[in-house]
């Protein structure tokens, strides 16, 4: 990259940084190979992540947490799992962090925080959220797992698919259905853990990429969700989905440019080493041509995300905006994948590179939170209103 100044961190956040990047180095790079083989990161690495402070640390102090309200902590945490390569743990863990546990912050009842929050902030309960079933990805509208309004509890029926963290997961965000025929305002938020009978999990999916993250499907038949366990208010789960997805699809970019850093280097370092026609790769104008476009693209990228990041610090990012984000990041770091992996040639394609990982791991930040045709949508009607 071209160096350019990050003038959005200061001394504290360099220091974060860099406590971050030992902590990856020591406990998540070494160990990566081996969740890839089991499908899913130990639950040692998540005690790990939670005793030196890397989980939740927005919450208050009295769930545990650090009480930090700047996102550009958050920030580092995401670009530092990125630059590793690790895309597994770069997609986990800020899920758990920075897209589940602030429905929980925002919209859970104050016993419900108190039993579930400091656990997720120690990594004793792992989170995911569980929107898309079979039948419903981007279109939250169509979901149709229903929740009964029994008096004292819901009674909540049908399934959800493609849910990170799922397998692993101790407690799980759930949209659900509270009034069929009102629509989007017929859903409704609610918390399971694992300790509800008719609640099972399905095994972990056999995934392209991302092969350290675990994904499943979730079961529910008959299970009772005690009142306390409704996020917010009956019917208003769209609009809190709608208000948190802005900070998901930033998070998704973030990990995005990171990625794509990580791919960029590995293939920088790899022309540099290897020759053909006597000639060093690196050598060749293609090579420096598509070297050059890529860091270009990419540090463009990077300063866009830093932009964002401040004003997300402001409250300012709307769903366009981090729309925009989303779709332009994926779709640059699947992009680079593909570069990197023709620069290497036959290695590329060889799983013990990190560019072939990366390219399996690539496609797939184009169609989870939210596809990036729906994306496209979001942008086209914020433009045109």
């Amino acid at each position: 990259m071209f160096g350019l100044p990050r003038t959005l961190f200061n001394d504290d956040h360099d220091l974060f940084r860099v406590s971050v990047r030992d902590f990856i180095a020591k406990e998540v790079t070494p160990h990566n190979a081996e969740w890839e083989r089991n499908k899913m990161v130990s639950r040692e690495a998540w005690l790990k992540f939670g005793e030196n402070g890397f989980l939740g640390i927005q919450a208050p102090e009295e769930f545990g947490g650090m009480n930090i309200q700047d996102f550009r902590y958050n920030a580092i945490l995401i670009e530092e799992l990125g630059l590793s390569g690790c895309s597994g743990p770069a997609i986990g863990f800020p899920l758990h962090s920075d897209i589940v546990m602030p429905y929980i912050l925002h919209y859970a009842t104050k016993e419900a925080k108190q039993k579930y929050l400091p656990k997720m902030i120690t990594g004793h309960h792992i989170g995911a959220i569980a929107m898309t079933e079979p039948g419903a990805g981007s279109d939250l509208q169509g979901i149709r797992t229903s929740a009964v309004d029994m008096g004292d509890h819901y009674l909540v029926n049908g399934s959800k698919t493609f849910i990170t963290n799922g397998y692993l997961s101790d407690v799980v965000v759930v949209a659900v259905k509270t009034d069929p025929g009102k629509g989007a305002k017929g859903i409704s938020l609610m918390l399971f853990d694992n300790s509800m009978a008719g609640y099972t999990k399905g095994v972990p999916f056999e995934k392209v990429g991302l092969h350290a993250q675990d994904t499943c499907e979730l079961f529910f038949e008959d299970v009772k969700v005690p009142k306390e366990n409704l996020l917010g208010k009956s019917g208003e789960g769209f609009k809190y989905l709608m208000t948190e997805l802005a900070q998901e699809r930033l998070v998704v970019a973030l990990a995005a440019v990171a990625l794509g850093e990580y791919m960029l280097q590995a293939t920088l370092s790899y022309v540099k080493q290897r020759k053909a026609f006597n000639k060093y790769i690196s050598e060749f104008q293609n090579t420096r041509f598509k070297l050059a476009e890529m860091t270009a693209a990419l540090e463009q990228g990077r300063i866009y995300c830093d932009q964002l990041v401040l004003l997300h610090n402001d409250k300012k990012v709307d769903p366009a905006m981090a729309s925009a984000a989303k779709y332009n990041m994926t779709e640059l770091q699947c992009k680079v994948a593909d570069e990197c992996v023709q620069l290497h040639g036959g290695y590329g394609y060889m799983w013990e590179y990190g560019v072939a990982r990366a390219y399996a791991d690539a496609r797939v930040q184009r169609i989870y939170a939210g596809t990036n045709e729906i994306m496209k949508e979001l942008i086209a009607r914020k433009i045109l209103q």
